[in-house]
């Protein structure tokens, strides 16, 4: 596994964490610690392409690849003897706990900001290449060759853009199939994503348990920013109640 995956091993109820786009386990690391703490073992692995100097390795993998990947950390717990496994995600990492969750099998899942409807409202693009304008500089790439080279990123990134929208396309039939509770936490100031879309996320779970909470004045990255604390204890209750495979 990656250097910057992080595994607690603390009980024998595990966790899965996914990770936002372009970013990395980091984002989910203070949560990750509040749940070992309540004697739970945690898991953030890292997408393919991210975890790099260069934010463009994003851009050369898949969707597919980032379904593999929490399919492997899915794996690599119950090769560890893990049989009561939960998977949460922030933002894009929601989308792909969500993807686990409906083939996979799993007790419960969760999503901390994340676009499980679409929506014309996003700010993921513009921040990503403002992020990457940022980052090609400190590793060295002139400005000039920057601009230069924007045409074939923005080519890229739409193209990624495009794919991750289509797969929550194909998710969303499934939605009112979902039997597994399910946790929703989304804060009001979300700089990134259309925050009225939890609601309809939330709506469409037509068939099962819905754990939904709105932090007020909350951005984008939940996890760390000013609510973190209370959506650390709002995770571990509705841990708490699950009816897990062991009891």
């Amino acid at each position: 596994m990656s250097n910057n995956t992080f595994f607690f091993e603390n009980g024998s109820k595990a966790v899965i964490l996914l990770h936002a786009y372009s970013s990395g386990p980091n984002d989910v690391r203070m949560l990750g610690r509040a749940l070992e703490k309540e004697n739970y073992t945690v898991l953030a692995p890292v997408f393919a392409g991210h975890g790099t100097k260069d934010p463009e390795n994003v851009l050369e993998v898949s969707v597919e690849d980032w379904i593999q990947n929490a399919k492997e950390a899915l794996l690599f717990l119950k090769e560890k003897g893990y049989q009561d496994i939960a998977v949460f995600g922030l933002s894009l990492g929601g989308v792909i706990a969500i993807k686990t969750l409906i083939d996979e099998e799993v007790v419960a899942g969760g999503t901390f900001s994340s676009p499980l409807i679409p929506s014309d409202i996003n700010n993921v693009r513009t921040e990503f290449l403002r992020f990457m304008k940022q980052e090609k500089l400190k590793i060295g790439v002139s400005e000039s060759d920057y601009e230069q080279y924007l045409p074939v990123l923005e080519q890229k990134l739409d193209q990624q853009m495009a794919e991750i929208q289509g797969l929550v396309k194909t998710m969303m039939p499934h939605y009112s199939e979902i039997r597994k509770p399910i946790f929703i936490g989304q804060g009001s100031d979300d700089e990134l994503i259309d925050s009225a879309t939890a609601y309809d996320w939330a709506d469409a779970l037509t068939n099962t348990t819905v754990d939904f909470h709105w932090y007020e004045g909350a951005p984008h990255v939940i996890t760390v920013g000013k609510s973190h604390k209370a959506l650390a204890q709002d995770v571990i209750r509705f841990l708490s109640k699950l009816q897990w495979n062991g009891g």
